[in-house]
This record gives structure tokens, C-alpha cells and sequence, in this order.
């Protein structure tokens, strides 16, 4: 059995005791809420840390509040929580779908919308016992220096393992960030970085207290895609995502278009060419195949997750598709993957 290292287990009441209490290690504490990520990380000692600092005991984070105008997702909201809020499901149904297509059913009660926008990045040579790493040698992303998948390369290949992360950035997402310093909201595309080993632009010592997806971006305003490749139905991480919202006008003529591959490189990949295509037509089969090409060249899939990288950047460009079809209206030619809404 694979057990936890000693560990300080801090459980403030407020967004400011957190705040001060990572502020305080020194770079050697972690957050965490659900910990469907972090507790294996660290029986596996991919992760350390001194401190942990939970955030399941801060009241109010957990709030959905979807009735009207923006979206707004406590950190701590729960991914089945989410699914389950009619309001959710109605207004922003692809987002619904992506949170729908985490893991499992048990995983999704207990993870979190903030855990998994910053969920570790992974790799078929970083996601093993202890052990086995030791026995080829540590990589790059844990105290080795060499990167497995690409040996030559000075960088980590790690990909992005959120599934909610390209929807939500499709969607035009702000996420709000805390520390003991004070308090910003960017962007969320600009939370992350194309980097394997530091993936997110936010500081060690800042916290995701809120996800903030604008009314203009509901299904009163646009069109929404998603569907994830996976070996299994079911439970397994993605090998490939495609989240796309579409904005028209009362003639069908394309106003504002937006795309992200997940999986596919460090952070949710945006796909520039849907708007340089899209805006200004209307969503055509020809439009739609110049986007899958040029998405085909954005995705650049390594060996380094589930199926051969080749499949996995011609699956793309077939999925690109599918997805635009989707939106479009246009027949599908081939079948949707099953991202089965769990409401019980």
C-alpha cells in the first residue's frame, strides 16, 4: 500500500488564513480541496510537500451561482455539483459535457472546478511508482535531467490532463486569483504556460478562489462543442480534447469563434485560424476542413500518453471536424463520443 509522507495538515476558515498560511512555508506547502490529484501525486512521490493546506473548510467557496447574467464557480464547487445544476446544463451545455467526461462518478464528487483547472501535468514516463522511475532514472519534471520523451530536448513534454480547462477558456473564462498580497483576475488562457513543469502563470502563493464565465458566452449568445478521446468510455484521462464556441449573428454570419485542443501540449493549445477562417462567413464544410488542417498543425502529440502520437495528430484533425459539424448542424461522420451527464 502506498501511504503519505509526514505532513502539517492546516485547514483554515478563511481565504486569507490560506492565503497567509502558504504565504508563511516558503514554497514548501500545497494546496488542496478534493486531492484526487494531489494525495496520489504524493503517496508516488511526484509531489512533496512540508505543508498541506486545505480549502474544503473555507465557507462560501464552494457557491454556484448560475441563475443569470455571468456564471460564477467557487473554487471548491464540485464537479458533480456542477453537473448537476440545471442552470449549468441549460446555459452552457459543452461545459456540462467536459466536467461530465471526468474520470468517475466517485472522483467527480469528491474533485473540485479549481483543483482541476490546476491538475498536474502527466506523462506515461512521470506517472509511475517511485520505483520504476528510479530504476530508468528521474526525469525532467521530478528531479532527473533528462526528458524521456524527447532526450535531446532542454524542456518537459508533460501534457495538460484538464478536461473542464478547454471549454472554459473557449468560453472567454476569467478565473480570480488571492494571496496575502491581494487579489487579481486574469484570463484564464493566460493562467497557463506551454511548459511541462510550471504550467500555470499564477505564483506559488496564489490561490484559484473563483471561475467567472460571462453571460455573452451562454447558449442564448453561441454555439458549443466538446468531445474527448480516451481509450476507455469512462475514467481515463484524455488523449485529446476540442472545446469550440461559435458566436453569429441573426443571418448565421460568424462573429467571434474560439478553439482549444487539450492534450495535446502543456497548457489547452488555442486554435488562431477558427477566427481568421470563420469570422465574417457563415460555417461552411469548407470552412470547416481549412480549421481541421491548420488545428492539425497547432496539435503536436508526443509518445508520451495512451495510442501512437501519428493516430493521435490525425484523430485531431478528425475531431476538429466533428466538433465544427457539431455547431454547424451539419450531419455527423462519426460517432460522438459518450460523455454521460451524471445527476444522481
Amino acid at each position: 500500500m502506498l501511504r503519505l509522507p509526514p505532513i502539517k495538515f492546516e485547514t483554515p476558515r478563511t481565504v486569507e488564513d490560506a492565503a497567509k498560511l502558504i504565504s508563511a512555508a516558503g514554497g514548501h506547502a500545497r494546496l488542496v480541496s478534493g486531492g484526487t490529484d494531489l494525495w496520489p501525486n504524493m503517496k508516488r512521490r511526484h509531489q512533496k510537500a512540508e505543508t498541506v493546506v486545505s480549502l474544503m473548510s473555507i465557507a462560501g467557496l464552494d457557491a454556484i451561482d448560475s441563475a443569470g447574467g455571468d456564471l460564477r464557480l467557487g473554487a471548491t464547487a464540485t464537479l458533480s455539483n456542477i453537473i448537476r445544476d440545471d442552470n449549468v446544463r441549460e446555459r452552457f451545455p459543452a461545459l456540462a459535457q467536459a466536467i461530465a467526461s471526468i474520470s468517475s462518478p466517485p472522483l467527480r464528487n469528491m474533485g473540485t472546478i479549481g483543483g482541476n483547472l490546476c491538475v498536474d501535468t502527466r506523462c506515461t514516463y512521470y506517472n509511475q511508482t517511485e520505483e520504476w522511475r528510479r530504476s530508468i532514472d528521474f526525469c525532467l519534471k521530478e528531479e532527473g535531467t533528462i526528458c524521456w520523451v524527447a532526450t535531446k530536448s532542454p524542456r518537459c513534454w508533460a501534457h495538460s490532463a484538464s478536461d473542464s480547462a478547454p471549454m472554459l477558456c473557449a468560453l472567454d473564462a476569467k478565473v480570480k486569483l488571492v494571496s496575502e498580497a491581494g487579489a487579481r483576475e486574469l484570463p484564464l488562457a493566460d493562467m497557463f504556460v506551454d511548459d511541462g513543469i510550471d504550467y500555470l502563470a499564477k505564483q506559488a502563493d496564489e490561490i484559484v478562489t473563483e471561475v467567472v464565465v460571462p453571460e455573452t458566452s451562454d447558449s442564448s449568445h453561441c454555439r458549443t462543442s466538446f468531445w474527448k478521446l480516451r481509450r476507455r468510455g469512462s475514467i481515463d484521462f484524455a488523449t485529446l480534447s476540442v472545446a469550440a464556441a461559435v458566436w453569429t449573428d441573426d443571418e448565421g454570419i460568424v462573429t467571434r469563434a474560439s478553439m482549444y485542443l487539450g492534450a495535446v501540449g502543456a497548457a489547452p493549445m488555442p486554435v488562431g485560424e477558427i477566427e481568421t477562417v470563420l469570422v465574417g462567413n457563415k460555417l461552411t464544410e469548407e470552412g470547416i476542413a481549412q480549421i481541421a488542417h491548420a488545428a492539425h498543425k497547432v496539435g503536436r502529440p508526443m509518445d508520451n500518453t495512451d495510442f501512437a502520437p501519428s493516430w493521435r495528430g490525425k484523430m485531431t484533425e478528425q475531431y476538429v471536424s466533428a466538433v465544427l459539424r457539431e455547431i454547424a448542424g451539419l450531419p455527423p461522420l462519426r460517432m460522438r463520443p459518450r460523455h454521460i451527464l451524471q445527476v444522481v
